[in-house]
């Protein structure tokens, strides 16, 4: 690897700009991880990393925002220049962090630095194969993005608003199984063919640093120092103990769907059909709270009505998130942000990525906010969620460039979750104008807790199933001929999911999910769920909140902003079980909190399951999926697009056939009339009537392998577009 370095490029001229290259920073052949520094020496190679790391991941930044808030061949390539610029930066540093012995140090904030450094990412693979592995990821999140669903007659619909929009509001299970299957076939079955080469670069990336696969690197970012790591145990405990709130919640949705949609379409010890759920991916119910609410002879204020009919507008929405984090004594966000920020879908035909995300700049000034947003009471929670990571970099933007990221990643998102928490409350919504019952007694506490169930309990399989699905898929549990078969046999089993319609391995539908396209790990949702009512809990005590957590509303709250405000200032300097500690006074994530929060819910769903005699889960029960057929020819098992081109390259040879018919037809009648003593057949000299006889027989095989082709034909037909053309109406002008 060093010698890629003996080349000057243009990140050279970056390093000579903005700081001198230090001694040490030669190839590996010119120095052995043996020899020993002090630590003034390694404190001067992180202060030059540190000059260089905020001018390479600025401009990497700007050109990223340029591209997915203008997409184009253009900004494209410049990502792809600045992204190649920020790898060589990370390599040239992460192999000279390599040559230093951690163990002889310290300083823990050294050794610290040091270890983050040395793990490179996709930037340790060679040239070429990062090139591709670049532009392979830019293709997969560009066609995701840029992807529509058209109707027959009308326009074509992307997936926000538009499609979310038909999965939100809609009843109609026909309209909503085009939706469905629909953009599942605009992206899903594209992006297969590039997902399997997207594994293998992934998995040398992981090789090159050091892992045995690309989820054991994703799961490097939840390690602790000194500790055993158990991730993957600890995980699967976290689910089973949530396991019966979900199971209760599925159990009582399905009941009311089957209410809704019929024996036809829900059984009621089965899978729910994943379309009917409210939400394209079914990792969210709440848009079906109408057909679920305990109690619906008192309905939920329609905050989003309420929102349009006093005229909110997105910028609005981005306000009020910011004036909740100011009353809690916490910064306010620059005035670049407001006037860099893309709030809402550009009105100018730029296309654009509209997924919700937030932007750190790297220079301690530039934050800024990427979202499509639409006036709606979850649009509005979702800004107070990204305004909480605008607060993070907001309080870790003094630390060294290495350390400006959450404690782990879950930090990173449970922070604007648990502020959701309180920004959701009856208490807050009322202050703000956005509800007028002044008071809720127990039916209206059950019906709140469903709706804020429908988003968070209902997410908790999917959150964990979407990374325990690429661990598999990266380490070879899942082959690549099994991608989707696997894909819902994990659905059915932590969803109790099935598709709508029977799937096959030409379909490829987690490349439906954003995450997965743009290669995301998801762990960081699923923890997040459970951390963010910890992190919740911690804030209300911290408040002087008495009574149910579910109650609790933090707004103007010095003492939980100040608790909160410490852990945020630490980034990720301090290992996170450190800094939840702080925070909660526990190390471990826990559900206790989470269970707390939902108690009265859960008592009630018990109740009402045991009256209605449900059963929990869909025992005995499997999902439709179509496996790859497989078709027999000339004598072999193939895979039906193998068998189907042999079919029409038999056909093709068959048509040269029906041609040679006709010519020796032709030349047949022009010999039985010719005077000639002599002929020739097969470049022989034969009598006449010799020659006659050759020809017909081969005449004969020739319409022999013509009854072949018109019976390959019907065959080719009917196994792929059910008839063919000939006997059909429209062929003869019958319709």
């Amino acid at each position: 690897m060093g010698r890629r370095w003996t080349r000057p490029g243009p990140f050279l001229l970056v390093l000579l700009c903005y700081g001198q290259l230090l001694s040490w920073l030669r190839t590996e052949n010119a120095q052995s991880p043996d020899m020993s520094y002090n630590e003034s020496e390694v404190k001067a190679f992180l202060q030059n990393y540190e000059r260089t790391a905020q001018v390479v991941w600025n401009k990497f930044m700007e050109a990223t925002w340029n591209y997915v808030t203008n997409i184009t061949k253009k900004n494209r390539g410049e990502m792809l220049h600045e992204d190649m610029e920020r790898s060589q930066h990370i390599l040239f540093f992460g192999t000279q962090a390599l040559l230093f012995n951690i163990t002889t140090f310290q300083d823990p904030v050294i050794k610290r630095m040091l270890r983050k450094m040395q793990n490179m990412g996709k930037a340790a693979l060679p040239v070429k194969e990062l090139q591709e592995y670049n532009q392979l990821l830019a293709y997969m999140e560009t066609m995701y993005s840029m992807a529509q669903v058209c109707l027959e007659e009308g326009p074509c619909l992307y997936l926000e608003p538009d499609l979310q929009e038909v999965m939100a509001n809609s009843r109609d299970q026909k309209e909503l199984l085009w939706a469905w299957q629909g953009w599942r076939d605009a992206v899903g079955r594209p992006l297969r063919t590039f997902f399997e080469r997207y594994v293998q670069l992934s998995n040398k990336a992981a090789n090159l640093n050091g892992y045995k696969d690309m989820g054991a690197l994703w799961r490097s970012k939840y390690d602790s120092e000194n500790e055993t790591n158990t991730l993957q145990h600890d995980l699967e405990l976290l689910f089973q103990e949530l396991q019966p709130l979900y199971l209760n919640l599925h159990a009582y949705v399905r009941r009311a769907l089957h209410r809704r949609y019929g024996p036809q379409f829900i059984d009621l010890k089965g899978p729910i059909p994943a379309h009917l759920l409210g939400d394209m991916w079914a990792q969210s119910w709440v848009n079906i709270l109408d057909l679920v609410l305990p109690y619906p002879e008192k309905p939920l204020e329609d905050i989003t009505k309420i929102m349009k009919g006093q005229r909110w507008k997105p910028h609005k929405m981005f306000q009020e998130a910011e004036k909740f984090f100011t009353s809690l004594g916490l910064l306010p966000t620059p005035m670049e942000f407001w006037s860099k920020s893309m709030l809402e879908k550009p009105a100018d035909g730029r296309e654009v990525m509209c997924h919700a995300s937030a932007w750190d700049f790297y220079n301690g000034h530039d934050f800024r906010i990427k979202r499509c947003t639409e006036v709606t009471i979850e649009d509005l929670l979702s800004v107070f969620h990204q305004m909480g990571h605008i607060q993070y970099f907001l309080q870790y933007k003094d630390l060294p460039v290495i350390f400006r990221e959450g404690a782990n990643p879950a930090f990173e998102e449970a922070v604007g979750s648990a502020i959701t928490l309180s920004a959701s409350s009856h208490k807050y919504l009322l202050n703000v104008g956005l509800l007028s019952l002044q008071f809720q007694d127990s039916k209206d506490e059950v019906n709140f807790l469903m709706g804020i169930a429908l988003e968070k309990i209902a997410f908790i399989p999917f959150g964990y199933l979407v990374d325990l699905y690429r661990w598999k898929v990266f380490d070879g549990t899942i082959h690549k001929n099994f991608y989707n078969q696997e894909w819902w046999s994990l659905r059915l089993k932590y969803q109790g999911l099935c598709p709508p319609v029977p799937r096959s391995e030409e379909d490829f539908d987690p490349g439906a999910k954003y995450h997965i396209s743009a290669s995301i790990p998801y762990l960081r949702y699923f923890l997040s769920v459970v951390l963010q009512f910890q992190l919740h809990e911690a804030l209300c005590r911290a408040s002087g909140h008495v009574g149910p957590l579910h109650q609790c509303n933090i707004y103007n709250s010095k003492m939980a902003g100040k608790l909160l405000e410490d852990a945020l200032k630490l980034g990720s300097s301090k290992p996170w079980p450190e800094v939840l500690k702080m925070m909660t006074g526990e190390s471990q994530v826990s559900t206790k909190a989470l269970m707390t929060y939902f108690k009265p819910l859960m008592n009630w769903l018990v109740t009402e399951n045991v009256r209605q005699g449900e059963v929990l889960g869909w025992p005995e029960f499997s999902c439709s999926f179509e496996e790859k057929e497989k078709n027999t020819f000339l004598g072999l098992e193939l895979d039906s697009d193998q068998a189907k081109t042999g079919q029409w390259v038999l056909l093709v040879l068959s048509f040269v056939m029906f041609l040679l018919v006709l010519m020796l037809g032709r030349r047949l009648y022009i010999l039985s009339t010719a005077q000639d003593t002599k002929a020739y057949f097969l470049g022989m000299a034969m009598e006449p009537h010799k020659v006659a006889r050759g020809q017909w027989i081969l005449l004969g095989l020739c319409v022999l392998l013509l009854v072949c082709s018109i019976s390959l034909a019907i065959k080719i037909f009917t196994q792929h577009s059910q008839k063919p053309l000939w006997m059909t109406a429209e062929w003869w002008g019958l319709n």
